[in-house]
C-alpha cells in the first residue's frame, strides 16, 4: 500500500515543504507536490506551491512560525485526498555528537535536541518548533529527525579535533560538517552515475547560497570544509568562510561590535555580499565584474577559495579520482566550475566547454586526469527515503492518523 511523507526543511524565515508518495520500489525520486512560505517574521509573508504561483499569506503576528505551519497543514490536508499521511522527516541541522543516523523522534530526543541550539542557534530552533507543533496536532503520528551534521561522523579524530585546549573538545567543541544531507544523497547517485569510480577519492563541492566541500572514500566522508559552524571553510554568498579569529577580535575590542553586531558582519553581511556590495548572487554579480572593481575582487576570492579547499582535500585522499559539483551554484553555474578547474589545471583538471556549458552529468574532457560531473542534489528526496527505511513503511499498512479532506 502506498504512503505519504512529508518532509520539511525549516528555516528561521521560511519553510519548504514536499510531499512523496511511496510505491512498490520504495520512495521515487521526484516529489508528488511540494512549496515555500516565506518571510515568515517579515511583513509580507508569502506562499508558492508547485501547484500555484506566489501569493500572500496572513500569518498571526503573535506566532508566526506556528501559524505557517498550520497553513502547511491544511494544504497537506487538500493535497493528501483520501490518501493518508503515514510519516514527517524533518533537516534537524545539528546532532551533536550522539546523533548521526535518523532517529524516530520521542520526548527524550526532542529534548537532548534542544540542547544542541547553542551550536547552530540560526536553525535548530526552528526545525524543533515544527517538531512540536506537530506532536501537539498528531501526538500518533511518527516524526523522524535527519541531521545536516550526520554523514560526518566518520571523520578521523584528526580532521574533528580544533586547534583548542583540551577541555573544548571534551566539551563538543570540535569539527562537526553539515550539508550532510546532500552528500548523503550524493552517496546514491554518484553510485548510480559512475559506478566504482564514486567509491574512489571523490571530492563533492556543494556550492550555493551556503557552501561546503566534503573528500570521500569508499563513500565516506573523511575530510570536509564546514567545521563547528556554518561559518568555516569556503567563502559563500553572505558568510566570511574560513576567517583569522584576530579580525573577530578586533571588531569587538577595537570597533567595540556586541556579540549579536559582530554575528550579523560574518553571517550575513559578509562573503560575496559584503565584498562587492552588490549581492551575493554569482548570476547578478558576472555580468558586472567588467566595471565594478569590487566584484571583480569578489568573484577571484570566491572562486580562489574553492579551488584551494578542492586542493587541500585532495591531500587527504592522495588524489583525485572524481570531483562533482552539485547545489545552485554547482550545478547551474558553467563560469564558476570554468574558472575553478581553471585553478586546478596543475592538477589536470580540464573540462569539456560544450559539456560544462550544458551543465552536463559529465564535463571532463577525454585528457583530465580526473573525472569532472555535475550532479543534482536532492536532499529531500534522501530525507523521505531514510524516513521510509526507518519506520518501515514498506511492512506496515497506511495508518489512519491524519484526516482527509472530507474528514476535515
Amino acid at each position: 500500500m502506498n504512503h505519504l511523507i512529508l518532509v520539511l526543511n525549516c528555516g528561521s524565515s521560511s519553510i519548504k515543504f514536499a510531499l512523496y508518495e511511496t510505491d512498490a520500489n520504495g520512495v521515487p525520486r521526484q516529489k508528488t507536490w511540494g512549496g515555500k512560505v516565506n518571510g515568515i517574521t517579515g511583513q509580507n509573508p508569502t506562499y508558492d506551491t508547485s501547484r500555484s504561483a506566489k501569493a500572500p499569506l496572513q500569518l498571526d503576528p503573535a506566532k508566526p512560525y506556528h501559524s505557517a505551519l498550520e497553513h502547511i497543514r491544511n494544504m497537506v490536508v487538500q493535497e493528501q485526498g483520501e490518501r493518508r499521511l503515514s510519516a514527517v522527516a524533518h533537516r534537524v541541522v545539528h546532532g551533536g555528537s550522539k546523533y548521526f543516523a535518523p532517529v524516530v523522534i520521542t520526548g527524550e530526543v526532542l529534548a537532548d535536541l534542544r540542547t544542541y541550539i547553542p551550536l547552530a542557534p540560526l536553525h535548530q530552533p526552528f526545525a524543533l518548533e515544527a517538531i512540536d507543533v506537530l506532536l501537539g496536532m498528531y501526538p500518533r503520528l511518527p516524526q523522524v529527525a535527519c541531521f545536516d551534521t550526520g554523514f560526518h561522523h566518520t571523520l578521523p579524530m584528526v580532521e574533528q579535533i580544533l586547534p583548542l585546549n583540551w577541555s573544548y573538545w571534551e566539551n563538543g567543541v570540535r569539527r562537526y560538517g553539515f550539508h550532510g544531507l546532500s552528500y548523503d544523497f550524493m552517496r546514491f547517485a554518484l553510485l548510480e552515475r559512475h559506478g566504482d569510480l564514486a567509491r574512489g577519492r571523490t571530492i563533492v563541492a556543494h556550492i550555493g547560497s551556503g557552501a561546503s566541500l566534503c573528500a570521500m572514500q569508499n563513500l565516506e566522508s573523511v575530510a570536509t570544509t564546514l567545521g563547528f559552524s556554518a561559518l568555516d571553510g569556503l567563502m559563500m554568498g553572505t558568510r566570511t568562510g574560513a576567517l583569522d579569529p584576530g579580525a573577530v577580535l578586533y571588531m569587538m575590542e577595537i570597533e567595540k561590535l556586541t556579540l549579536e553586531q559582530a554575528g550579523r558582519v560574518l553571517y550575513h553581511n559578509s562573503g560575496l555580499k559584503g565584498i562587492s556590495g552588490v549581492s551575493d548572487d554569482t548570476q547578478v554579480l558576472l555580468p558586472l565584474e567588467a566595471g565594478n572593481e569590487r566584484v571583480r575582487i569578489a568573484l577571484a576570492l570566491y572562486v580562489r577559495r574553492i579551488a584551494k579547499e578542492i586542493a587541500a582535500l585532495a591531500t587527504v585522499t592522495k588524489g583525485i579520482d572524481l570531483l562533482v559539483f552539485t547545489a545552485g551554484v554547482g550545478e547551474n553555474n558553467a563560469i564558476i566550475r570554468e574558472r575553478v578547474c581553471e585553478e586546478l589545471g596543475w592538477l589536470g583538471a580540464r573540462l569539456d566547454p560544450a559539456a560544462n556549458a550544458a551543465n552536463s552529468p559529465v564535463i571532463s574532457s577525454a585528457d583530465s586526469a580526473f573525472t569532472i560531473g555535475v550532479e543534482p542534489t536532492n536532499e529531500e528526496w534522501v530525507m523521505a527515503q531514510r524516513t521510509y527505511e526507518l519506520v518501515g513503511l514498506e511492512a506496515r499498512p497506511t495508518p489512519r492518523l491524519v484526516p482527509t479532506a472530507a474528514e476535515a
